[in-house]
């Protein structure tokens, strides 16, 4: 069986279909940190798949590469405000994100 772009293309949706639900219903910042990164890794997906149908092109490979390093940032900068919203109550719920205000 040979995969075409279009079965990349829909693997790339039905994740990113799943992080956007895990992001907008789940209330724990953590998990909803993953869903953004399962959205971000679904995109990345669909520009490799996009950039397998020009092989001579490779601007998608390039927008992944660059992607990554951006998750790699909101990664360090999501955590460091789930360890402080921790710090401060105790819980790691989003409801409660109001409070980092101070």
């Amino acid at each position: 069986m040979i995969l075409s772009t279009e079965h990349y293309i829909a693997l790339s949706t039905v994740l990113f279909a799943v992080g956007a639900v895990g992001f907008l219903v789940r209330r724990n910042v953590l998990v909803a940190l993953m869903s953004i990164e399962v959205m971000l890794n679904a995109v990345n997906l669909a520009l490799v798949a996009f950039n397998r149908a020009r092989p001579d092109n490779h601007v998608g490979q390039t927008f992944a590469f660059f992607i990554i390093a951006a998750e790699a940032a909101e990664v360090a900068v999501g955590l460091a405000i789930v360890l402080s919203l921790f710090r401060l109550r105790r819980t790691v719920r989003s409801d409660e994100a109001d409070l980092l205000k101070n």
